[in-house]
């Protein structure tokens, strides 16, 4: 059996999703289910993210960020399907500084 092609995704996270913990809810989320990326608040109050893996588990970290953590209440979730980058995915997964 050959593993899943990995793939990638670049997601804007709306609502009230910054200083209630939800980067860190997204890369908890995120290396639980093996992918890697990058998370960060944008100055406009929504939440960035680029994520790398297989499509199932880049769509099942989709639902968990639409549920988010406890103090959080996303309005939508918006997912832009990528071709993997030709350098390969990334390793790890990083919160980056706000842009």
């Amino acid at each position: 059996m050959h593993p899943a092609p990995a793939t990638s995704a670049h997601l804007l996270v709306f609502g009230r999703v910054q200083g209630v913990g939800y980067r860190w809810f997204a890369r908890h989320h995120a290396e639980a289910l093996g992918l890697t990326g990058w998370a960060r608040n944008r100055r406009e109050g929504t939440v960035e993210l680029e994520v790398c893996g297989p499509r199932a588990a880049i769509e099942r970290l989709v639902a968990d960020l639409r549920a988010g953590p406890p103090a959080s209440d996303v309005a939508d979730v918006r997912v832009n399907w990528l071709p993997l980058p030709p350098q390969g995915a990334p390793a790890g997964f990083a919160i980056r500084p706000t842009e």
